[in-house]
């Protein structure tokens, strides 16, 4: 039984149907991908879906009581001031006290009767495991200064605290608008785990091969207006879409073969018609109709020439960048060869940025050198994406690049005959860039880099938002590429595929050349991980293993801390006072008020050491 779905829902923009009489339903338990081409209407469906756009025509059903978690491409936060607005929920009691109770802590008053209350509300409604997973999700997307204001973050940390909030508020169906956008390959694989466990519903846009693999049972195709559904994962759904499509497409040829003789008898049969004519005529439109089908597609074609290169490409030498005393980079060196196919992997923060910004000389070093050589030409694809006033055109961004452009068999085309190759048909060269998707934005951007035919191609994180047909072209075109070639990509199956070396970047100003893409680097990796665990089981084979302090246990280590020093301290004090008096009753008093403090002290001292084991 369907928890959400749609009735006859249709929808226009810019006065163009995007889909009529939609149908689309989700089950409890789906884990369903939806794919297309850009401006197909993907990202406007999930809106629909969340309740967040009204479509034109139609209506969104769903369960009673139904929570639904939206994750968009860009977060708006222009209603917020700090992090900590957003994450805690002015509706949601348990987070409300968590938030009251992280003031609390940072503020160091744990002896007040407010902590106490506090504390004890938490234990009452069961929330310090909830709490202690609020801080493993933000954590783990690097979210730690919740006063901070939210104007001041990046882009990607925006993205970043979007999907941790929602992976906080567990909602009834995660709607996730290209999630991995942003994060770094070791948090994907850890949100692939948390989507994966238990029955959760979840409806994604993603163009992350290996995430769709690993997340979804059903891949649904959002084409022309219609919803074609595939059980099974994304390589099951590119066989059985390719067969589909071959099949339409010959279907289509044939009903146009027939149409164009047909239309000849039409047209030379007289106005008076019989029975046999009429019903032939009927069949005529029909077939009129059934010859509107899909034709052959037209793929963006990557064909620009490449810049002769030099011997000497660029080199590295004990190159080091640092910033407020902070090494971010630290005694690096390398050699660039021709044909080099190097990815760089890293935590989000870790310097790859820095690097990329170093080689291309937008950041000096702060030590070592950095020789270019004089043939070396840079295509730098930047992941902040493209730069434009709200007034320009699609054919003038091109246009302020070169008004023609050498192909790679030596044919000089214009500034609009590429774009046409890059599937921007006229009306779409003489609107504004305003008006593309995001899609098609990245899609011209990339359009603007590979025009200028350069032989360092730099790509920093190339799959955000292009669409999987023109990523599987990019693909092909970078294997055949001959220049040098430096990827950035969350997309493992990317850096896998197109990638001989990786840079790996370790976050505490080292990097290290691994020879092998990433899949070889992850193996490995595993291997050493399991090796030390079987080391540390044979030394402490009776011990368990060591877990860490929760957030609670933390501060109850930090509170004990405190107790133990003023206890000791009033042992001292009574001590003293009971040398000197001589009053038996004032005795027998000061005496028991030292007993209960030594046992408080050995219960407390007790407690400390448990907990400083895991320290």
């Amino acid at each position: 039984m369907s928890i959400l779905s749609t009735e006859q829902v249709s929808h226009s923009f810019n006065d163009r149907w995007l889909f009529q009489d939609l149908h689309f339903a989700l089950q409890k338990g789906d884990r369903v991908a939806l794919v297309g081409i850009n401006g197909t209407g993907k990202s406007t469906l999930l809106k629909i879906l969340a309740e967040l756009v009204v479509p034109t025509k139609g209506r969104v059903v769903k369960e009673r009581g139904l929570r639904i978690g939206y994750l968009p491409q860009e977060p708006d936060f222009s209603y917020l001031n700090t992090i900590n607005d957003f994450i805690f929920s002015l509706d949601n009691e348990q987070q409300q006290l968590i938030k009251e109770y992280e003031q609390l802590v940072e503020n160091q008053d744990f002896n007040s009767k407010h902590f106490m209350d506090i504390t004890e509300r938490l234990t009452n409604l069961n929330a310090w495991e909830y709490e202690n997973n609020i801080k493993t999700i933000l954590n783990r997307f690097q979210i730690k200064n919740f006063n901070q204001q939210i104007a001041s973050l990046s882009g990607g940390q925006k993205k970043r605290l979007a999907l941790a909030k929602l992976l906080i508020d567990e909602p009834d169906i995660y709607v996730l608008d290209e999630p991995t956008n942003h994060l770094d390959i070791e948090t994907i694989e850890w949100l692939e785990k948390l989507l994966t466990t238990g029955q959760k519903t979840v409806l994604l846009v993603s163009h992350d091969r290996y995430f769709l693999d690993n997340i979804c049972t059903e891949i649904r195709e959002l084409d022309k207006g219609q919803v074609y559904s595939y059980k099974g994962n994304y390589a099951y759904f590119l066989e059985k879409k390719a067969e589909r499509e071959a099949t339409e497409i010959a279907a289509a040829d044939k009903a146009r073969n027939l149409w164009r003789k047909e239309l000849d008898w039409m047209r030379r049969q007289p106005q008076a018609r019989g029975t046999k004519a009429k019903a032939r005529i009927e069949s005529f439109y029909d077939l009129e109709e059934r010859s509107k089908g899909p034709r052959k597609k037209d793929n963006v074609e990557l064909s620009v020439k490449v810049s002769r290169q030099g011997n000497k490409i660029l080199e590295l030498d004990k190159v080091g960048f640092a910033v407020a005393g902070k090494d971010i980079i630290k005694d690096f060196s390398y050699i660039f060869k021709k044909g080099d196919r190097i990815g760089l992997a890293g935590k989000n923060g870790s310097g790859k940025s820095t690097f990329l910004n170093l080689i291309t000389g937008i950041l000096l070093p702060t030590s070592g050198k950095i020789d270019v050589g004089e043939t070396t030409k840079y295509g730098y694809y930047k992941q902040e994406g493209l730069s434009f006033s709200t007034d320009e055109r699609v054919l003038d961004i091109v246009k302020n690049v070169a008004d023609f452009i050498e192909m790679k068999s030596g044919e000089v085309i214009t500034a609009s005959q590429l774009l046409t190759k890059f599937l921007f048909p006229p009306e779409k060269q003489f609107g504004l860039v305003s008006k593309l998707s995001g899609g098609e934005k990245k899609r011209l951007q990339l359009m603007r880099v590979l025009m200028a035919n350069p032989n360092f191609l730099i790509l920093d994180e190339p799959s955000n938002d292009l669409d999987i047909d023109t990523l599987n072209i990019l693909e092909e075109f970078l294997e055949e590429y001959p220049g040098v070639l430096i990827l950035v990509s969350h997309d493992r199956y990317l850096i896998d595929k197109l990638t001989e070396q990786l840079f790996v970047f370790k976050g505490d100003a080292e990097v290290v050349i691994y020879n092998g893409n990433y899949a070889d680097f992850k193996l490995e990796q595993e291997a050493v991980e399991k090796k030390v665990e079987k080391k540390v089981e044979k030394v402490q084979p009776v011990q368990e293993k060591k877990k860490k302090l929760s957030f609670k246990e933390q501060h109850e280590f930090e509170s004990l801390e405190k107790e133990i020093e003023t206890l000791e301290n009033q042992v001292s004090v009574l001590t003293e006072k009971l040398s000197s008096t001589t009053n038996h009753v004032e005795l027998q008093e000061i005496a028991e008020e030292i007993e209960k403090s030594k046992t408080s002290l050995d219960s407390k001292t007790e407690r400390w050491m448990e907990l400083a084991e895991f320290i």
